[in-house]
């Protein structure tokens, strides 16, 4: 009798937990990824803003599953699948018995095709270092103004949603605009530059208690970040933004507004909600599709009282853990343990020193928030070396008070 054969799409914090859950098991798995790495997508704006190397947030798929005999890695793009096969690009169609979608989500401008361009959204190490060299340049540019105005929309950046995202990047932006100008620049060195939050909803960091998110609104503006809450962007051209409460001349805009699946539920006919995640049952299971499980961002999961699964890394982990469970309870004949979320908090980092956030049920926040969120981050960071790097990084920035990593690549995009 041949092996039952599991085929995990996604090489995240969901799929690597998936993988690792089926070592052992009397299973062929394959995971197939579009890049060869996996990437700790919290810290990549510190990539984007010069604080981290990409080096030091990602690992190859391949060293990190090193060992795990039943399974093997592919490098590819999935863009379709059939009854029981997989349509892969430049690749022939891969059959499963069992799939695992652990592909996450990818940034969402609401229809507008244009704003991609303008305003880079935050999901892949590409990001980060387009935005790494439109942020960086700005500062240039700024110094080569010949007008005054010129130079203050060059030194003008928009950050567009109050998420974790957005208040982490206008944060970083904020400090790193402080301490650049004040140690590296001539012409700009008296000038200051200006960081504006625009968050369409009433309050910054919704999934978070709203006391939180105030407070998450007063570190900012303290580091000079303007906020504007209740404000939307209406329009987008290469010299700034329309929104609701009037034009900002800016060079620099970055994206971190809204989410979106992939089409998987269009192409498995499964229900979706309007962010286009799989409706999944209590153990990952996509009605309808036998033997499909859907996990992670990509997945929508609600337990007894309704409750959303949250879109954090642990969330992610404990998923891909549990269908694991579930794959070898099936082989075994037996039930698989009830899944139950361990919620173990979320948090956000406002520049140097400063983070909001919630850590098993109590609220924290300032300096203590701040050395737990990089304990955390360095907890869950893919292998020893990268946890090495990333501490002694912090350290190194914290101490001399400037980040690391400020170098242009690439060619600047006009404008």
């Amino acid at each position: 009798m041949s092996r039952l054969r599991v085929v995990i799409v996604g090489g995240g914090f969901a799929g690597l937990a998936a993988a690792r859950g089926l070592d052992r098991s009397p299973v062929d798995v394959l995971l197939i990824d579009r890049t060869n790495h996996h990437l700790f997508q919290p810290l990549l704006y510190q990539v984007a803003t010069g604080g981290l190397s990409p080096a030091e947030i990602a690992q190859p798929i391949r060293a990190i599953l090193q060992g795990q005999k039943n399974l093997s890695v592919l490098m590819a793009d999935v863009v379709g699948v059939e009854e029981g096969r997989l349509i892969v690009s430049g690749s022939p169609p891969i059959p499963f018995d069992r799939l695992i979608l652990a592909t996450g989500l990818v940034p969402s401008w609401f229809g507008n095709e244009s704003w991609p361009e303008r305003a880079p959204g935050l999901k892949s190490l590409d990001d980060a270092l387009e935005l790494r060299a439109r942020i960086l340049g700005a500062f240039e540019r700024a110094e080569a103004a010949e007008s005054a105005e010129e130079r203050e929309r060059r030194l003008c950046f928009v950050v567009v949603g109050g998420g974790p995202t957005g208040v982490e990047m206008a944060g970083a932006v904020a400090e790193l605009a402080r301490r650049v100008l004040r140690l590296e620049f001539d012409r700009i060195a008296d000038q200051t530059a200006r960081v504006v939050l625009v968050e369409a909803g009433p309050r910054l960091l919704p999934m978070l208690p709203e006391p939180l998110g105030r407070r998450a609104a007063d570190d900012l503006r303290a580091l000079g970040v303007e906020v504007l809450t209740e404000t939307r962007v209406e329009q987008m051209d290469d010299q700034g933004v329309e929104t609701t409460q009037g034009r900002i001349e800016a060079a620099t805009v970055v994206w971190a507004a809204g989410l979106t699946a992939e089409a998987w539920g269009e192409r498995l006919a499964a229900e979706t909600d309007r962010m286009g995640r799989i409706v999944v049952d209590r153990d990952f299971r996509i009605p309808g599709r036998p033997g499909c499980f859907a996990i992670g961002d990509v997945a929508l999961w609600r337990d007894s009282k309704g409750a959303a699964l949250p879109g954090v890394s642990p969330a992610a982990k404990q998923a891909g853990t549990h269908v694991a469970k579930v794959i070898q309870a099936e082989l075994s004949g037996g039930r698989p343990p009830e899944f139950r979320y361990l919620d173990k908090g979320t948090m956000a980092t406002i520049g140097r020193s400063r983070a909001v956030g919630v850590v098993f049920g109590r609220s924290v926040t300032g300096f203590l928030a701040w050395l737990l969120w990089l304990a955390v981050h360095i907890l869950y960071l893919v292998g020893f070396r990268s946890k090495l790097l990333v501490f002694f990084q912090w350290v190194w920035s914290y101490l001399l008070n400037r980040p690391g990593v400020r170098l242009i690549t690439g060619r600047l995009r006009r404008g």
